[in-house]
């Protein structure tokens, strides 16, 4: 049997920015093995005062909004501007097999081979907001490690973003110009998440339509209340293919940052987060032990029959379970 690997050992490797150790650590945190659990929960903790200094920036945006060739070029500006980058690609699973395309490292290939950049794709595995499930462990120890800004990318699928909105400093939201109305299928919800709004290709014949459709957002966003005091999102005009704009976002983020830490709410904000992940992975683990539990996985189906045939009320179930739980 392989020996497990010593926690101190790669807290070690990981601040030395030994890559591949990185890799390695990354691989046991997205682990599902019970022993490969409890070492990871150690190098987090040893890591855990050695992170928190970079900026966590959410990229969301509907599939072709060029989020892939955005963060290509946006990370390369920034590695050549001398910081490192880490990008969390999250590859949407297959919800039949489990399966996931993990093809993102395709799609950055400039990134790829930069030196002070770490692009890691992770099966989102049917995590609601498609957020890989160990996403904010391999924040941690990306930021261990010395990377100084972490670009979360999101399937972008629909699904709930207020996962990688409380997991991340500041959520910025991709959108297209010339799809008809604007705001046609656009929900509300998320234009209240967003911290900065980019209209992605709005080069060449794309330009006017942009310059449209940025100001419909920005009329939008003026009948919304700012979900925070001291910031209104802006409404940017961006392309990431030509490489335009994207000086002006990085500057609108540094202002974010800037604004934020005076007024105390950034670190609010991050400290919300951290009991947000406590409870979340406590009702995790809750849900874990009711598909585990072998009493239960004996009764549950007896259970569900009654309830759906209309012989026992759902309340009278939920307590039987719980009891079997001692909760």
């Amino acid at each position: 049997m392989r020996a497990l690997p010593d926690p101190s050992e790669l807290a070690e490797a990981i601040r030395a920015g030994d890559r591949a150790v990185l890799a390695r650590a990354i691989t046991l945190v997205e682990s599902t093995k019970a022993e490969h659990q409890a070492v990871a929960r150690r190098l987090v903790q040893i890591l855990l005062p050695h992170t928190g200094g970079s900026i966590r920036i959410g990229i969301t945006g509907v599939p072709g909004a060029g989020k892939s060739t955005t963060i290509d070029t946006f990370g390369t500006n920034l590695t050549a501007a001398g910081h490192r980058v880490a990008v969390l690609a999250v590859d949407p699973s297959s919800s039949r097999t489990g399966g996931s395309i993990l093809g993102d490292k395709t799609r950055m290939a400039r990134l790829v081979n930069d030196e002070n950049a770490y692009v890691r794709p992770s099966p989102s595995s049917g995590t609601l907001g498609g957020v890989a499930a160990k996403t904010r462990e391999t924040m941690l120890l990306c930021e261990a490690a010395g990377f100084d800004v972490i670009l979360v990318e999101t399937v972008g699928v629909g699904q709930s973003e207020t996962a990688v909105a409380d997991m991340t400093d500041l959520f910025l939201v991709l959108m297209l110009p010339g799809a008809g109305d604007e705001l046609q299928g656009i929900k509300k919800g998320i234009l209240e998440l967003a911290d900065i709004i980019a209209v992605n290709k709005a080069d060449g014949d794309g330009a006017l339509r942009a310059k449209a459709a940025a100001a419909e957002y920005r009329a939008a966003l003026h009948i919304m209340a700012p979900k925070s005091r001291v910031w209104s999102p802006p409404v940017l005009m961006i392309s990431g293919l030509a490489n335009q704009g994207l000086d002006a976002l990085w500057e609108q983020i540094g202002v974010f940052r800037t604004k934020t830490e005076a007024s105390g709410d950034f670190a609010a904000r991050r400290r919300a987060q951290g009991v947000r992940w406590m409870w979340t992975m406590l009702h995790e683990r809750v849900a874990d032990r009711l598909k585990r539990d072998p009493v239960l996985k004996a009764r549950l189906p007896a259970l569900e029959a009654d309830v759906a045939a209309g012989r026992l009320a759902p309340m009278v179930a939920v307590e039987e379970i719980a009891g079997v739980l001692g909760i």
